[in-house]
Order: C-alpha cells, then structure tokens, then sequence
C-alpha cells in the first residue's frame, strides 16, 4: 500500500522558470515572441515552402503589383520585381539571410563572450585590468562603423560581414559576463563552496552560471536586433550579399530607383526588418523587465 505523504516539500522554480513566468504575464512581449517564434520557425524552412524560385527572372511578369492591386496576379501574392523576381518568395528565403544568420552570429559572439568574461571575472592582476580597459575602448566605438572598418580591412562579401558583426559583438558579451559574475561572487552561496575548498572553476559552473544566464539570454536578444539592423545596413551599403541573393538590406537598396513605379519594391523588404527588429526588441525588452520584477519580489 503506498505511504500518503504527510509533510509537502515547497518546489522553488529555477530562474528561467521564474523568468518565463513571469515574462509570458506581458501581453506585448508574448505577441514579439511569437512573431520571433515565426520568424526562426521562416529561417529554418522558409526555402522548402517559397512558392516560387527567389533567384528565378520571368521577364513575361515585369513588377508585377501585389494581388491585391487591380494588375495583381495571385500567382505573385506580393508582387514581383525589376526582373519578375517573386516578391513573397524572396523575402521569406531572405529571412534566413537576415534573422538566420543573425542568430548564428550572436550564438557565436555569446559562446566566445562568456569564456573571455569568466577568464576576465576569476583572473587578478594585469590580466584584469588590461582586458577592463580595452574593452571599454572597444565598447566606446559605434558597433557598426566598427563592423564597417573590418569590413574594409577583409573586403566586401557575406561571409566576411558575418565575421565583422561577430567580432564586434564578442565585447558586449565579455562585458555582461564579466560583471555578472564579478557580482555574483560577493554573494554567500559563492563565498561558502570556495572557502569549504571548491576550486573557482567549479563554483562557476554548477553555482554562478544557472544564476546570470538569464542576463546572457537578454544580451543575446539585445545582440541579435543590433546585428539585424546591421546585416541590413552593410549589404545597403553594398558590402554584404551578393545582388542576386534575397537579403533584405541587398534588396531594399536594390529597389530604391524603382520606389516611385514600384512602390512594393522597396517598403517590402524595408517592412521585414522594421518588424524583425521590434519584434526581437520586444522579446528582449520583456526578459528586461521581467528579470526586473524578478529582483524586486
């Protein structure tokens, strides 16, 4: 016969229990995780449901307006470009460009981050000291005049705007880190292992990690929007992706010449990363402000 259980045991959620909680009580943060959760879910499979070939000319359908227009053709939901290039189809494989790869550089940044910032947190001396200091002459410069000035030392090209934006974002992710664990370790259950003889090392992984990655996951969400817009803005520019390929930022300066003909041409695109970017801001603006009624209850 099984035992009924006299005394209840009190379950105290983890913090990133606590802090989703706590985060899905914002209607407007749960609406930007979901167009985020959208988004990754486009980046992820976006090239298997494009009804259309995003690189395909059809000189036959010459910028075609949206289906909605009175010449619309619901073949070209969206419409099609300069080159009959299907409007829908290239801004949803673009999502894997922009947000996609976005994500990847961020994961990227935030793995080399963290190991840098705890290298910084537990060391003393010089080493302290001298990583402090340059990275607070990195952080003082523009993160995008400083992706555009590798960028210019490694030439134009996707590739080497990836490599750009992850380096200049390696320092933001030291920094919180860094500080993070700074703070964390003048607290009892850190003090306590360490002088029960628990080697530093040790206590950072079991005990001060699960307790600051919640202010990794907002630096990432707050590291991704900048790199979106950053993406974006270098292949504006012309010194990202190739013109064939459908990057937003590639696509939007592409369309300019055409903003008064084709009107869709270019609000499109420029329309995809305007939410893009809100809906990840949104999503880390909420885990902000959760974390921050977290603290004060």
């Amino acid at each position: 016969m099984a035992r009924n259980h006299i005394y209840l045991e009190e379950e105290f959620p983890s913090p990133i229990k606590q802090l989703w909680l706590t985060f899905k009580s914002t209607p407007v943060a749960i609406i930007g995780f979901g167009v985020y959760a959208f988004l990754a879910a486009l980046a992820l499979v976006g090239n298997f449901i494009a009804p259309h070939d995003a690189l395909e000319n059809n000189l036959d359908k010459l910028l075609l307006p949206p289906a909605w227009s009175e010449n619309g053709d619901l073949a070209h939901l969206l419409g099609t470009d300069d080159l009959g290039r299907d409007m829908l189809s290239r801004l949803i494989n673009g999502a894997s460009l922009t947000f996609g790869l976005s994500f990847l550089v961020v994961l990227f940044a935030m793995s080399v981050g963290v190991i840098i910032g705890s290298f910084s947190a537990i060391t003393r001396g010089v080493k302290s000291s001298f990583l402090t200091h340059f990275l607070d002459v990195i952080l003082s410069i523009p993160s995008l005049l400083l992706a555009i000035i590798i960028v210019a030392i490694l030439g134009p090209g996707l590739e080497n705007v990836l490599w750009a934006i992850a380096l200049v974002s390696i320092p933001q992710f030291v920094h919180v880190t860094r500080n993070a664990i700074k703070e964390e370790q003048t607290k009892d259950y850190v003090m306590i292992p360490i002088l029960d003889g628990a080697s530093e090392i040790r206590v950072l992984i079991t005990s001060i990690y699960p307790n600051i990655i919640d202010k990794i996951i907002i630096q990432a969400t707050l590291a991704q929007s900048a790199a979106i817009l950053e993406i974006a803005a270098l292949g504006f520019l012309g010194l990202g992706a190739p013109i064939p390929m459908p990057e937003w930022g590639s696509m939007l300066a592409n369309s300019l010449d055409l903003f008064y003909i084709a009107p869709w041409t270019t609000y499109l695109p420029g329309l995809a990363i305007l939410i893009t970017v809100m809906a990840t801001n949104l999503v880390g603006e909420g885990l902000r402000h959760s974390l921050k009624i977290q603290k004060e209850s």
